[in-house]
Formats: C-alpha cells, structure tokens, sequence
C-alpha cells in the first residue's frame, strides 16, 4: 500500500483497478468525467478503457464484457443514468456474471447540470444496491466492496458519489500491486435472453433480493452507530458527504447524539436499523436530494418515533447541504440556540455569469445564424448540451430551448409542425450529434419537417475537458481511429441539402445559412472550426484605429469577453484575449477594426 493524494473520482478508478478491472466505458460528464480520465492516465495495458459514443453505449458494453464473466466499469453523470436506463432496467433481471459497478455522480447544486435528480431513487427503481460514499477514502474501498457485492448477488451495484466527493481531495491508502481478473468466458444459457416468461420470475426474486441484500449490508463497515458520550436518545441518520459536516458540527460543539452513519442507503441495512431506532426517541434524518434514507425509516419506525427530515420541513429538498446548514438544523432539533459570530459586512461579490471564449467560433455560428434569419418573420432557435447553450446569453440570444442531450433537434420539430411558417433552426455540437443528434435527423428526413440544424464541429467535446469522440479520430487512450465524418452521417441519413463552412468565413457562412434556411425541408449547416481553447494562440490581434464612430455595435452584438468600452465609449479590445478570430472585424460598419502585430 502507498498513501496518495486522490480526487475522489481518481479514488474510484484505483479503487476499481484494485479490484481487478478488466473493462471500463463511460461518456464525460461533470461531476464524473476524471473516472475515466484516471483510468487512461494511469493506463494498465490489460483493461480495456473508452469513451463510448453516448451513455446507453457504455452500460451496454459493460454488460456485455459482465456476461463474459469480467470486472467492469461504467461512468456517466447523473443525467446520463436516463439515457441509458433502457438497458439498466432489463439489465437488473437478467443479471450479471463479473462485478459490475455503475458509478453515477449526483450534482446538488446543481453546479452543472439539467437537474438535480437522485440515483438512490433510481437505484431504488431500478430494485439495484447502492453504495454512497462520505469521501475519496471511502469511495476507494467502497467500489472494491461493490465489486464483491455485485458477484455475490449477479446484479449490478450504483456507486453514487456527488460533486463534493468526486472532487475533494484525500490521502488515499492505494494498492500498488493490480491484477486484472481474466473473463472466464460466455457461457451460452437461455436466460441471457429476456423473454416475459423470464421477466416474470426475474423480478419476483429480484424482489426477494432486497431482503437479502439488506442483511449483507448489516456486515459492512460503512454503516455504523456511534453514541454520544451520555445517554441522549436524540438520533440523527446521515449519509454522504453531509457525515463529514455532521461529525464536524458534533465535535465542534460537543453535541451529544447517537448518529446513524449510512453508506448503503439503498436497501438500508436491516438490523442495523433497527438496532439504531430501539436506541433512540426520534431521529433527524440528513441527506442530499430526495428522501430514500427518510422513507425507509419512516417504514422502519412503523409510527412508533418521529422520524424528522424533508417531508417534515426540518431539511430542505434542494441543493447542496453544509457545515452551516446542518449545525442550523441540528441545533434547532436539539433544541438549542445557535450562538451567530458577528461577522465582518464585506461588500457582494460581483456577478461574473459564464460566457463564450474570446475567439469561440461558435460565437461566430450563432451570429451568422442571427444574420441569416433577420428577414424571418418569426425564427425560434432550439439549443442543445454543451458549451454552445451559452449562446442564450445576452447579446447573442440564440438559444430560446434547451432540454437534454440531442433534443434540439426534435424540438425544432415539434415547434415546426405546431408553427408552419416558423423559421426553426437546431444547434448542436459534434460530440452531441453522435450522442443523441442523429435518431433526430432521421425523423425529421422521414417526417419532412422543414428544419435547419447547424452542427458546431469543433473537433472535441469541449464542455466536459477535450475528450474525443467517433469524429476525432482519436480513441480514449490517444491511439488512432477511423474519423467519421458528419456530412456523410447526415447524406446517408437522406438530408439532401447539406453546406459546410468555416464560421470564421463571415460571407460565405451567412450565405450558406440563408441558402440553409431556405430550403423546403430539413437542411444542414456543419460550422468547423477548432476549439479555441486547443489552438496556440496567434501571434496578430485586432485593434481599434481611430476611425471608431463610438457606436458599440462591435460590443452591443457580439458579446465578446475580448472588447470593452473605454471612458468615452470607444471600444478597446484586450490584445492578450484576442484570438484574431476577426468576427468584430465583419461587425464594424466602418471597419475601424483591424488586424496587427501583438508586439507591433
């Protein structure tokens, strides 16, 4: 063993290489991309790792690899546990072979995501086990018991960690020595196939399984009582992160508890709680999201004690919970007075909402778009997941929907049909057209729904820290790959009319829109242009002369973080943001923008 210092997200890969990985799939999404970011770091030549092309993908070839009797490993984020539900769902009756883990990182917050959904409610759903690590050390041996636990009972085990556990860091006491386990092999037998017959009785022992699986979780060190130094009967339930704060609150004002620490809140160990409910009068139950942990006591109890949380209003539903947060609640269901610091009055922190890189070309795409469309009765741009839903923001204003990945493109549908006439364009980045984007391009081909999409290649996925996707060219571990190419996609999807240009090519992207915009039918625009964030920064930028007529429209319309209105209004562009991207440029009426040495 050696002792590091891990992100909890590097915890969990070496914690499933500890355990003797053999597969690991996932797509990057925050709070859960570094899983498999480790997994390619670290790179153990025997485990096979990759980013697949959506969520579903990789649960599916996680099973698959599970079937053949191999350790596998599958990451997504919360929202993509939707995507790939589908096969969870059947996956949990059919069962598996090898350990498989499933780990899905929750967002309280939500800091980036669509929703503040529970995996423990989809564990409990989905009648799957689920381990909720209060740290990266925990989260290190808990996928290493999920692993044990999985062989165990045939089925698939949620890890859940959220953000604040994915991305703390710890000192971690690592195994140095890893061994892959080999698959033993598939084994043909009827029941890999699912058929009602099988479902039915499947499910019948799935549901006998959770009586099972709580009396294994009575066995794990993760779930424990631990009294207080008197004799309260005052009793607080807690798990994730939030036990870390509450033993925090508890030391620092010497409260005196019996504090019920789960690390299994789904099913919750069987005599351990009811060992923790004979010892206490009423219990305050503390964890993020929704009330699993609340629930299942509250069944447990049998109205026998209050059990105190969500649904009684003493803890809130949403966001994040803190130290502060949880000494407020613990005080007042003690019933103790908190004694407030006065603390110093410190002016607000200035608003800094997130923005569009200078010299983004996606900037450059929805400008055009605007452009395009400004003789347009009526227009309704439709957005999607990715950096480019910033483009709601003022001054562009071009994202007026944004629902989940790839929906951009069937709400630009549903729009159309209930608006004829309407101008409907969908954008959606290139790592997200081959997540979701193209079951979408097919219905509007077959529907003939009179739709523009504009797909903003920008040769990475950008959002979630440049990781490849099937139009890369690139695999997971960097090795080479055949590069798909999205034109093709699309004209094999029978789009007829389909233009791809360079954004940063002012004239001819605003013709092709208008052309694209035009056409009687589904139409396609590919904007290509890298990332700004991947290209070494030129050694030209724009600068204002002194013809600048003071009229702001290089600022008003734009929105680029680069420009600036000096004291008497003229506008300034920062020469060490510019990225001589050169869009400000075709703003100017008078083209008082020019372009010039740095140094010059």
């Amino acid at each position: 063993m050696a002792v590091k210092v891990c992100m909890g997200n590097e915890a969990i890969a070496l914690g499933a290489l500890a355990a003797g990985i053999k597969v690991a799939a996932g797509y990057p999404g925050t709070p859960s991309t570094e899983i498999i970011e480790t997994l390619v770091a670290v790179h153990h030549p025997d485990v096979k790792v990759q980013w697949s092309t959506n969520e579903k993908v990789a649960l599916e070839v996680a099973a698959g690899a599970a079937y053949a009797g191999a350790r596998t490993l599958c990451t997504m984020k919360q929202v993509g546990l939707n995507v790939a539900s589908d096969p969870l769902m059947s996956l949990a009756y059919i069962g598996i072979k090898g350990g498989m883990v499933i780990a899905v990182a929750d967002d309280p917050g939500p800091w980036s995501s669509q929703t503040e959904q529970d995996t423990l409610n989809f564990a409990k759903h989905a009648n799957l086990p689920v381990f909720d690590p209060s740290s990266p050390e925990e989260a290190y041996e808990m996928v290493q018991a999920a692993y044990e636990l999985s062989e165990a009972f045939a089925l698939p085990v949620f890890l859940r960690p959220t953000t604040r556990v994915c991305h703390a860091s710890a000192d971690v006491d690592v195994r140095e020595d890893i061994t892959v386990r080999e698959a033993e092999g598939f084994n043909k037998r009827p029941e890999w196939c699912i058929f009602p017959a099988l479902s039915y009785r499947r499910h019948g022992e799935l549901e006998v399984k959770q009586n099972e699986l709580a009396r294994a979780f009575d066995t794990m060190p993760f779930n424990r009582i631990e009294r207080g130094a008197g004799a309260s009967r005052k009793g607080v339930a807690v798990s994730g992160v939030s036990y870390l704060y509450a033993k925090e609150v508890i030391g620092e004002l010497g409260l005196d508890v019996v504090l019920y620490k789960v690390g299994t809140p789904y099913p919750l160990p069987e005599k351990t709680t009811l060992d923790f409910l004979d010892a206490v009068d009423s219990v305050l139950v503390i964890e993020e999201l929704d009330p699993v942990v609340e629930e299942q006591l509250l069944i447990a109890a049998a109205g026998k004690r209050p059990i105190l949380g969500k649904r009684s209003g003493h803890m809130p539903w949403n966001g994040e919970y803190s130290f502060e947060l949880i000494k407020k609640a613990l005080l007042s269901y003690l019933g103790m007075e908190a004694k407030e610091a006065e603390a110093e009055t410190l002016p607000p922190l200035p608003v800094r909402p997130p923005v569009l890189c200078a010299g983004c070309p996606h900037r450059a795409s929805f400008y055009e778009a605007k452009v395009a469309t400004k003789d347009c009765e009526k227009a309704i741009y439709c957005g999607d997941i990715g950096c480019y839903t910033l483009g709601n923001a003022a001054p562009l204003n071009m994202v007026d929907t944004c629902l989940c990945m790839g929906a951009g493109i069937t709400i630009a549908q549903g729009l159309a049909l209930a608006e004829p006439g309407t101008k409907c364009l969908a954008f959606i980045g290139d790592s997200t057209f081959f997540h979701t984007g193209i079951p979408g391009i097919i219905n509007a081909v077959y529907q003939g729904t009179d739709i523009t999409v504009i797909i903003l290649d920008n040769r990475t996925t950008a959002m979630t820290g440049h990781q490849p996707h099937p139009g890369t060219g690139k695999r997971a571990l960097g090795d080479d790959a055949p590069a798909l190419d999205i034109e093709t996609i699309l004209r094999g999807c029978g789009v007829r009319h389909i233009a791809s240009v360079n954004p940063f090519d002012y004239e001819e992207a605003v013709a092709a829109m208008k052309e694209a915009v035009n056409y009687p039918g589904p139409s396609a625009v590919i904007t290509k242009a890298p990332c700004i964030a991947q290209i070494k920064k030129p050694s030209t930028a724009h600068f204002v002369d002194d013809k600048c007529i003071k009229c702001g429209r290089c600022i008003r319309e734009i929105g680029c973080p680069a420009i600036t209105p000096d004291d008497t209004g003229r506008a300034v562009i920062n020469s060490s943001l510019c990225t001589d991207c050169a869009l400000c440029a075709n703003v100017c009426p008078i083209h008082a923008i020019k372009r010039g040495e740095i140094n010059g």
